[in-house]
């Protein structure tokens, strides 16, 4: 882990450790660089506009008398994240105090025992921050969870079961991949930011609860095209900009590791992008903007576990890959 620019903070020898340090007898700032604070505070703000924007680009992909809807469940879906994460949440996830190796103990419960320790995740930042940092990864991916609901679930019931997901499936396998005691962290397994809690944790699923909910009405599906590719453009946007607070955000502090992480989600986008686009003008001549903004989440997705890690020359390679899976796998 690359430290900032203005050097390593001062080891930390907190008088309360156990229970997060005393703002009221001692200085909890000076254990940390305030530039890497600030930078997690703003990462964190541009990974929360992401909820919204998957919002747009599933209400631009569904028909019309859907679209507002899924909008929606985006947003409701985060405000159960947001007290799912709060009530106990960071603290299966996070709370060091369990060894197991599975999932975390409740000593962290409503967020007590989190202030000004240094965080589970890197020395470089509170305890508090990486809580509340942590609490936009599971609000993203929970809002992707919810696209399953389109034209299949009710609403309310989707609620309830993103607050179950929430529980026993995103707080364990965070556990496993970034906790110090998880399995697959001790076993030496690296994912930058997200490729196994947020990507194949989502995707599995969505897909699983798709299939539970069943196929939508074939009478749904006749000339079924999205109502509106503004919206689409929109949401992917704001998807792009927030990604960039989530890849660089991950490394913890205002350094190096986070501008390649942008540089490498930038050009991995960006290629897997340009491949989609060719290869669907070759098949219908003609440009689409769709075919683009799928392109660029396929790059953004490949990027995410591996874009702390890679060169920049590795990030075009993944790019011009992934947009080819991808592509061929919609046909």
């Amino acid at each position: 882990m690359s430290y900032s620019w203005i050097g390593p903070p001062t080891p930390f020898n907190g008088t309360n450790d156990y229970l997060g340090g005393d703002s009221n007898t001692e200085n909890l700032n000076q254990w940390f660089q305030s530039g890497d604070q600030a930078y997690i505070i703003i990462a964190s703000a541009m990974v929360l506009i992401m909820v919204p924007g998957l919002g747009f680009l599933y209400s631009g992909l569904a028909r019309r008398k859907s679209a507002l809807s899924m909008v929606w469940a985006c947003m409701a879906s985060c405000s159960i994240i947001t007290f799912q994460w709060y009530f106990w949440g960071y603290s299966l996830a996070f709370s060091q105090y369990a060894t197991n190796g599975f999932i975390g103990d409740l000593n962290k419960f409503g967020l007590m025992k989190t202030l000004g320790a240094p965080s589970p995740g890197s020395p470089l930042i509170p305890d508090l921050l990486y809580a509340f940092y942590q609490l936009q990864f599971c609000a993203v991916t929970g809002a992707i969870v919810v696209g399953a609901v389109a034209e299949r679930g009710r609403l309310i019931p989707s609620m309830v079961f993103i607050f179950c997901w929430a529980t026993l499936v995103y707080c364990p396998i965070a556990c496993w991949a970034w906790n110090t005691n998880g399995w697959f962290y001790k076993w030496g397994g690296l994912d930058y930011a997200g490729g196994g809690p947020v990507e194949i944790g989502s995707g599995m699923s969505a897909l699983a609860y798709s299939w539970i909910l069943g196929r939508r009405q074939e009478k749904m599906m006749l000339n079924f095209r999205p109502h509106n590719v503004s919206l689409i453009t929109l949401g992917t946007i704001l998807l792009w900009f927030g990604w960039l607070g989530f890849n660089g955000g991950s490394a913890f502090g205002a350094n190096l590791r986070a501008v390649m992480a942008c540089w490498n989600s930038n050009l991995t986008a960006m290629f897997a992008a340009i491949t989609w686009v060719l290869l669907d003008w070759r098949l219908a001549r003609k440009w689409s903007m769709v075919g683009w903004c799928s392109g660029t989440i396929s790059g953004l997705v490949a990027a995410t576990p591996a874009s702390g890690f890679i060169t920049p020359w590795a990030s075009v390679i993944l790019g011009i890959v992934t947009g080819l899976i991808c592509n061929f796998s919609t046909k």
